[in-house]
């Protein structure tokens, strides 16, 4: 480097600052959100955090360390078992996953590895949930059950409905926009309003609409919202508790979250479609393929990013449902409608269990965190982004 190119100490003074300028603007820049960010999402969870290692009952108690969460789990060692078996399921899981994508001559050895990972998995999955369930909560344990009940019940039948309906007004058809809208209606509608319509709807009374419904196909009067049996031993099946799926008063509820979500799926799934390039349906269409080839193999792959999103937010979304369950439950129905949001509502507001609570939230959090990085791992590797 020549004399005249060489730069001076002081232009190297001034570089630096004006790098440090740069950063400071950016740090300045985003400072606001940075900012709200702290105060409305980091702060209230580390606080909660903090609160349950208190006996917190309306006032601040003693500090009780790990007794709220030993009232979650009975024991930190039935946790371990638990969470030891769901990571042999995912690790299973993983290597079938990856023996489906080889063709090598190792293949069925991977794919029997993996079942036996799997099946072990599961083995000490069960036995965990088994000792957490003797010496724990079994209230807050049986919310768990109930929300992975109506998380199963309401996101996949909301996926598939969607994504139906979206093919459907994505068609040349007349009035498209009126029915674009009528099926987004339910979603911007208030939650507390439309559940209080469901009530009148799914009212134990002869007069009912639901039971009206029912009975033109012969079938008596149900008690809807106030049934806290199994729907499949009302179907006729020798099942009890649990084991028989969900309550016919959570099925209502199902309902109603399908009933309310749909359309924005529908929406979302819309845009999805409008993405999707026409020289390929046309490509395909040239070279023989039905509609129902097209769909399979076109729509549904190119369109994957946008299943992958609803199915995500949907499971989180379900985890956190309240406001329309808080609405129609019922004393009646028991236990088989209280979702762990509402356990952790009631612990907090009726029985004034701060400590209690913010624990029980705090677990919430972590299996929420934990089914959406595992939806992430599993799906994500499946998407198709072009």
């Amino acid at each position: 480097m020549t004399e005249n190119t060489a730069p001076y100490p002081s232009h190297r003074k001034t570089l630096k600052l004006i790098k440090l300028q740069e950063q400071l603007t950016g740090y300045l820049f985003i400072l606001p959100a940075l900012i709200i960010i702290l105060i409305f999402g980091i702060f209230p969870i580390g606080y909660s955090i903090y609160m349950s290692l208190f006996n917190w009952q309306v006032t601040k108690g003693p500090f009780i360390g790990d007794k709220n969460y030993l009232l979650i789990f009975g024991s930190w060692w039935n946790l371990l078992v638990l969470v030891a078996g769901l990571g042999l399921m995912f690790l299973g899981s993983m290597v079938w996953g990856k023996a489906f994508q080889t063709l090598s001559r190792g293949r069925r050895l991977a794919n029997i590895a993996g079942a036996l990972v799997l099946v072990l998995g599961g083995v000490i999955f069960v036995t965990g949930w088994g000792m957490m369930f003797r010496t724990g909560n079994k209230d807050f344990l049986n919310s768990l059950i109930v929300t992975v009940y109506y998380a199963l019940g309401t996101v996949p039948a909301e996926i598939i409905l969607g994504l139906v309906l979206a093919y459907i007004l994505y068609q040349d058809i007349v009035g498209k926009e009126v029915f674009r809208m009528i099926y987004f209606l339910p979603y911007i509608t208030p939650s507390i309003s439309t559940a209080v319509v469901f009530q009148i709807i799914f009212s134990s009374r002869e007069t009912s609409l639901a039971n009206r419904l029912i009975g033109l196909f012969g079938i008596d009067p149900l008690k809807w919202r106030f049934e806290p049996k199994p729907v499949l031993k009302l179907l006729g099946f020798k099942v009890n508790g649990l084991a028989g799926g969900p309550s016919l008063a959570l099925l209502t509820i199902i309902i109603f979250g399908i009933w309310s979500f749909v359309g924005y799926n529908t929406v979302i799934f819309l845009s999805g479609l409008g993405n999707i390039p026409k020289e390929i349906y046309e490509a395909a269409e040239i070279d023989g393929g039905s509609k129902w080839d097209r769909f399979w193999h076109i729509t549904i792959p190119m369109i994957s990013p946008v299943t992958f999103y609803l199915t995500l937010i949907g499971f989180i979304g379900t985890f956190k449902a309240f406001n329309h369950i808080y609405v129609m439950r019922t004393p009646s129905a028991q236990n088989t409608v209280i979702t762990t949001s509402l356990l952790v509502f009631d612990r907090f507001y009726k029985a004034n269990q701060y400590g209690v609570a913010t624990a029980q939230a705090i677990v919430l959090f972590a299996v929420i965190l934990g089914l959406t990085l595992a939806q992430n791992k599993i799906m994500g590797e499946r998407v198709f982004y072009g």
